[in-house]
């Protein structure tokens, strides 16, 4: 099976392709939230949150891609989870494998119980929109649910560290699972001819058309950010970065049309790494 013109990546393509944009993401804000909580985590929940969210993300598209006929696939990161699949599922494992053993044996009790409880819903997840409810009208869309599980993912170890700030800690959480989710709603907006052709379901085909609100999300999110930094001072580096993510991304909706989908899925994940910025300065300080 050969990759036609479409199918063939661009040298920028392939984070997305390997699935390593969501864990950079996530692992980004868990720093920031640390930050923000005054608490710090160190390796062993760096590498478990890293490697948990990269196993479920190539999972996802090693089951959509197993599921695919070759000749409606229309992205480059879909044909290199079928093409390569078997390969993909021996790395699969073999992070898997290593993932349980950090978490075993370097967790605390506490963090690993933690862990397990964010566990499930992935897994449940995974189980429903991939195969049990796929085609369902009334399920519950996906960007809602990703935001939510990523969200859960980044508080999940810094929550359950000793003398960790809650409310600073529940603002930015919360402000990631927004962020999450105009980045998903928009990604579903930009691909939703790709998502037709692979029969899968997201918010904009849910929507049917109707995807006004969608495009408001990202000017509406920085705006809360920019207020919420205002009249909170403590955590304003966070709430900052989550303003600086939503008007990168509304700029970005704004001329996707120009750049293609495939540029601007890639942009939309960089517009998400905003926390880099602060950690990058204090850590130079």
């Amino acid at each position: 099976m050969q990759p036609s013109a479409e199918q063939i990546p661009r040298w920028w393509l392939w984070p997305t392709i390997l699935s390593l944009d969501a864990p950079a993401v996530v692992l980004a804000w868990q720093r920031m939230l640390a930050s923000a909580a005054s608490v710090r985590v160190g390796f062993p929940e760096t590498f478990v949150l890293g490697a948990s969210v990269w196993l479920a993300y190539c999972a996802d598209r090693w089951i959509e891609g197993w599921r695919l006929d070759p000749a409606i696939i229309r992205t480059p990161r879909h044909f290199f989870h079928q093409r390569w699949r078997w390969p993909i599922a021996a790395v699969w494992v073999a992070v898997l494998a290593l993932d349980l053993a950090e978490s075993f044996q370097r967790l605390p009790r506490d963090e690993l119980e933690a862990g397990f409880a964010v566990l499930l819903p992935v897994l449940a997840y995974l189980l429903s929109h991939q195969l049990v409810h796929r085609n369902h009208p009334w399920r519950a869309p996906k960007e809602v649910c990703v935001a939510v599980l990523l969200g859960a993912g980044v508080a999940v170890f810094v929550a359950s560290q000793p003398g960790a700030h809650g409310a600073a800690s529940a603002g930015i959480v919360a402000v990631f699972v927004a962020l999450a989710f105009t980045n998903c709603a928009l990604i579903s907006v930009w691909e939703h001819e790709v998502d037709r052709s692979h029969g899968q379901t997201s918010l904009a085909i849910q929507l049917k058309g109707r995807t006004g609100p969608i495009h408001l999300l990202p000017w509406a999110l920085g705006a809360a950010c920019l207020a919420a930094a205002a009249l909170n001072p403590w955590p304003a580096q966070g709430f900052a970065c989550g303003a600086a993510s939503a008007l990168l991304l509304g700029l970005l909706d704004r001329v996707q049309a120009r750049l293609g989908r495939r540029p601007a899925r890639v942009l939309a994940d960089l517009a998400l790494l905003t926390p880099l910025a602060p950690l990058a300065l204090g850590a130079l300080g």
